[in-house]
């Protein structure tokens, strides 16, 4: 039997899933209540500022000498060679990158979230692989949750050695493992002596794992000595006896990414290396998560910024009938599409890193919102720039500079941005755990109403508790200040988007509830349903965050200020747009006809669309690659850049 059939059944895999949640909020989350149809603007607006003089002072020195280094590395070299220079590591490492967030005790720079997401959209702006390089070493690898979970014995042995550049990973994935835990096959099997861990399995899209000094695993402790074992997190020496990097993955886009698939085999980790308790590695990897996530929308707002910039220019000097192609409507509607939404993105990420930095908000929602969101408006505004450019677009930029034209890699950042809509959670779970989240008053009210386990009686007493929690609940949505003109007049011509917000957040918990309602147990199964509920949030949460950034940036400068009014305006109008849309798609769809037709064509009943065709992939493999335990028996791709 292979390490890849470990099964488990669905309310095993819910079970698992369900223990590493965060369960508590003991600190208060605007996009929590604002699901629960309470808009509270002032957890968010003014936006709290606890950074420091001196770490402003520190971050914008260290920024402007990042932004001078980073004018002289060249993306399309990164491109061209599928790999980032170990020059180009050397440099980020002798300038503190790799130890942005990582305290100065440790030797780190010890810079707010607000600064590191400036750091990451300028790598981020020389080459999307090199923003992986960094937020996969510092969003998700050692630092973070050594960091927040390590001891100090294990803070003063790991952190200095990665804010001195020692490249680190993070490593959860298996061949037939994603985002369903409960089937993780790597173990970690306790000595008989009891002063260590012997490690066994295969991880892949190990992100830096093939140029990483040091790795966080997660892996399976058994049962023993009466203890419960279970997912654990162990920091491991990347050189460590039994360790192959078996393959560098290649991708269609983020061409230096350092992705691999590693094996271990009997790698003995010691106790000492073990982060948190027995057990406690999923919990671990999600809260790390949480604030890990904010790497994605700094990264998507650099590219943003840079498709911009592009399609300002191009569509000034580009004319066709007599005019600057800017000004026909059709590629204008383009153009204040991607002003207004980047302007958007930079607002989602700007809040989402003072909420992080101030540290008195909960913000695991506001994170996966920002990395949802921003991953998806981001593809749309490539997709775009793409189509202002026409053929140029869909050329590389090598093939432009050959015959004499601006290397615009267009093309390029359309695949680059692509895997954000997969990196640290595709878009279908966030949709799902943003939902868990949403609609946990609703489930912790309805107890067995939303168990599909639960019988009858049980049932009949749930109703009972929950009709007591929604007879308080349920009247307070009923009217608010977004039905009073006069609300949020500070604003200006921002106060009616806002009081559009408000509205919209009690008519969104009115809706959650009435699916609640109507499928109780059988909610989980709803995913569009569901998708719909987060994707109105995030644009809410969107709409809140720009008029809050449009409103700060008039009260420091009135001329930038006007421009951001501007720019918000013209966001809310689009976003609103796509929030009535997806308000109307809750309950007029065709979910049940395409899970119907979903069904049947598993099924093979509709195979012969299919006729008429060569699928060149037969016969090259199966679908997910199947191992065994044991030694490697390829040749180490492991490498250092130092």
């Amino acid at each position: 039997m292979t390490a890849t059939t470990r099964q488990v059944g669905e309310r095993e895999a819910r079970e698992v899933a369900e223990a590493a949640r965060e369960t508590e909020w003991t600190r208060p989350s605007f996009a929590k209540k604002l699901y629960l149809g309470d808009f509270d603007l002032s957890l968010i607006h003014p936006q709290p500022h606890a950074i420091a003089a001196d770490d402003a002072a520190r971050g914008e020195e260290f920024i402007a000498r990042l932004a001078a280094y980073c004018a002289t590395l060249d993306g399309l070299l990164i491109e061209r060679e599928a790999k980032i220079p170990d020059e180009y590591v050397r440099g980020l490492a002798e300038l503190g990158v790799f130890g942005i967030k990582i305290p100065t005790e440790y030797g780190g720079l010890g810079l707010p979230m607000s600064y590191y997401g400036k750091a990451l959209m300028l790598v981020a702006s020389v080459h999307p692989s090199v923003s992986a390089l960094v937020s996969a070493h510092q969003s998700i690898g050692v630092p973070e949750p050594v960091k927040m979970f390590g001891t100090d014995e294990q803070k003063q042995r790991f952190l200095p050695r990665c804010a001195a550049g020692a490249v680190t990973a993070f490593l959860l994935t298996e061949p037939d493992v994603g985002s369903d835990p409960a089937r993780l096959a790597s173990t970690a099997t306790p000595t008989d002596d009891g002063t260590a861990y012997l490690l066994d399995g295969v991880k892949l899209w190990t992100t830096n794992g093939v140029i990483a000094e040091l790795v966080v695993v997660m892996a399976r402790v058994p049962e023993h000595d009466g203890q419960r074992g279970g997912i654990s997190a162990f920091v491991v020496e990347a050189d460590s006896p039994g360790i192959t990097v078996e393959n560098r993955n290649a991708f269609m886009g983020l061409r230096g990414i350092e992705n691999g698939v590693t094996r271990f085999h009997q790698v003995r980790v010691p106790v000492e290396n073990r982060l948190g308790r027995e057990g406690g590695g999923l919990r671990i990897a999600l809260t790390t998560l949480n604030t890990g996530r904010l790497s994605i929308p700094a990264t998507t707002t650099a590219a943003a910024k840079w498709c911009l910039k592009i399609a300002r220019e191009w569509s000034a000097a580009r004319v066709q009938w007599g005019r600057p192609i800017g000004a026909h409507a059709a590629v204008a509607e383009k153009i204040s599409f991607m002003a207004a939404t980047t302007f958007a993105l930079e607002a989602v990420l700007d809040l989402s890193a003072n909420l992080a930095d101030a540290g008195t908000k909960d913000i695991r929602i506001e994170a996966a919102l920002a990395k949802l969101w921003a991953s998806e408006m981001a593809w749309r505004i490539a997709d775009e720039l793409v189509q202002i450019r026409g053929g140029r677009g869909y050329e590389t930029a090598d093939s432009l500079a050959a015959r004499g034209e601006r290397a615009v890699p267009a093309e390029q950042i359309l695949r680059d941005l692509r895997i954000n809509r997969i990196f640290e959670g595709s878009t279908e779970i966030m949709h799902l755990l943003i939902a868990r989240e949403a609609v946990d008053a609703h489930l912790s009210a309805a107890g067995d109403l939303a168990s599909p386990d639960a019988d009858l009686q049980a049932k009949a007493k749930a109703a009972v508790n929950a009709s007591g929690f929604y007879a308080k609940w349920l009247p307070q949505l009923a009217v608010g200040k977004g039905s009073d003109p006069r609300s949020y007049r500070e604003f200006g011509p921002l106060a009616k988007h806002l009081r559009y917000v408000e509205r919209s957040s009690r008519k969104l918990a009115r809706q959650t509830f009435y699916g609640m309602g109507r499928w109780q147990a059988k909610l989980e199964y709803r995913q569009g349903f569901l998708a719909r509920i987060v994707d109105i949030g995030a644009e809410l949460f969107a709409m809140a965050a720009s008029c809050s950034r449009a409103e700060t940036l008039r009260a420091k400068d009135a001329a930038q200020g006007e421009s951001a009014y501007e720019l918000a305006a013209v966001f809310c109008e689009q976003s609103r747009l796509r929030v009535d849309h997806l308000f109307e798609q809750l309950w007029s769809n065709t979910d049940d006809a395409d899970r119907r037709l979903a069904r049947q064509v598993l099924d093979g009943k509709h195979s012969w669309l299919e006729d008429g065709i060569v699928d060149p992939s037969e016969g090259t493999g199966p679908w997910i690659a199947e191992w065994q335990p044991g030694e490697s028996k390829t040749e180490n791709k492991s490498r250092r850049y130092r």
